[in-house]
């Protein structure tokens, strides 16, 4: 299905420009270059543009949002734009502020992205349904479960109609759709959710299997997928020596590193709706 996504990544190193938060910059940094991509991190005014101009991909990731920023990241959308660079969004809490909302849809306004990618609460913002926040996380009460796959996987594809983007909604159960597709995976552990970064990360190599993949949907799910299989295969190691959290998080970077297809495709649980 994913016809052999990390092995293209890791020949042509794409590099991922990323306007993202200071929280979680490094994560994303190292994550990239284990996946055989190359980061860049720049979010001056001055300089995104011709950063975003050489780059194969960018990111923009509104988590720590600041009033600075946000011409950089509208400067660097529309230059990813004219030059036809795949542009992914994580809009990190829209919902829970009145600035993080505005600027998502002002964003959305004015660049053109491939592919957003969120927890539920956020892309129910996105989508202007109700929805309730719990800082930059998703809350219980909009958790996706079994009885509610099929009607978020139609309120995916709705979206993906609205903005000509496809839509990665995770969390224990992901949906990744465009306009007339969904595949729904169940990769990945609980204890993702018990370290900082995992949802900054999977935006970051989302760019990269962007960048390097010829059908957006297949790229964003098998990126999707990539992140839970190294989730679980930490959680594996550290239940094997008795660690915890720090440790988890370094063994999910380690994963991504040794990560391949064969793998991938083996370890893949998704299905299409």
């Amino acid at each position: 299905m994913f016809s052999n996504a990390l092995k293209k990544i890791k020949e042509t190193c794409p590099l991922v420009h990323n306007i993202t938060n200071y929280v979680t910059v490094n994560d994303c940094a190292n994550v990239l270059l284990s996946l055989g991509a190359s980061p860049i991190m720049a979010d001056d005014e001055l300089e995104v543009e011709e950063i975003t101009s050489m780059s194969s991909a960018l990111v923009i990731n509104i988590g720590t949002l600041n009033s600075r920023t946000v011409q950089s990241m509208i400067l660097a959308g529309k230059k990813a734009n004219e030059m036809n660079i795949p542009v992914v969004l994580d809009p990190v809490g829209a919902g829970a502020s009145r600035l993080r909302t505005e600027t998502t849809f002002r964003l959305l306004n004015e660049i053109k992205f491939t592919a957003i990618r969120g927890n539920i609460s956020e892309i129910k913002t996105i989508g202007s349904l109700s929805s309730t926040t719990r800082g930059v996380d998703a809350d219980n009460s909009d958790s996706i479960t079994h009885e509610k796959i099929s009607d978020t996987a139609e309120f995916a594809k709705k979206l993906s109609i609205a903005t000509g983007a496809v839509i990665s909604i995770t969390g224990a159960i992901d949906i990744v759709s465009d306009r007339e597709k969904s595949y729904i995976i169940k990769n990945g552990h609980p204890m993702m959710s018990k370290i900082s970064g995992t949802g900054c990360m999977l935006s970051s190599i989302t760019g990269a299997f962007a960048a390097s993949g010829d059908n957006i949907l297949d790229s964003c799910a098998a990126a999707v997928c990539t992140m839970g299989i190294c989730g679980e295969e930490a959680y594996e190691k550290i239940m094997k020596s008795g660690s915890g959290t720090s440790s988890f998080k370094t063994h999910l970077i380690d994963y991504m590193g040794i990560m391949d297809d064969n793998v991938l495709e083996g370890r893949a649980k998704i299905e299409i709706r």
